[in-house]
């Protein structure tokens, strides 16, 4: 399994790489305009503004997403 994961002060993020698909559904629905897509793959690669609403995880498809805030 290839998971990626991203830490600020306040969270963790981890995304499975096996699972995520690109779709792009973090990177368009996420109000903290937390991820973007690198090479066809979610990034969180603005963490320190997320607002920990749970949004990426609940909108991903593939439910590629982990989230600490959110468990």
């Amino acid at each position: 399994m290839s998971v990626k994961t991203w830490k600020s002060d306040e969270v963790t993020i981890e995304i499975d790489y096996d699972k995520c698909n690109g779709s792009a559904m973090c990177v368009d629905q996420c109000p903290g305009e937390v991820y973007e897509l690198q090479d066809g793959k979610a990034v969180a690669a603005y963490i320190d503004q997320c607002i920990q609403c749970c949004t990426c995880v609940e909108v991903c498809p593939q439910a590629a997403i982990t989230h600490s805030a959110c468990e």
